[in-house]
């Protein structure tokens, strides 16, 4: 495996398991989370899908009338 790799399964890895973006990025040596973000999209994927989940729990769509 090569190190790109590692490094993106380490990310992909954080966050299967909740790790903030904000823990991530800090842990990649990234400035701030806008690059975690667009470098690791794919790995951060089921995060932002838990967190849409959360909020759709939170705030349940209105029925039409």
């Amino acid at each position: 495996m090569d190190p790109r790799e590692l490094r993106h399964s380490f990310v992909s890895i954080l966050s299967d398991s909740g790790t903030p973006i904000e823990d991530i990025s800090r842990l990649v040596g990234h400035a701030n989370t806008v690059v975690t973000e667009t470098v690791y999209r794919f790995q951060l994927r089921p995060v932002l899908l838990e967190a849409a989940e959360a909020m759709d729990g939170i705030f349940p769509a209105q029925e039409e009338a």
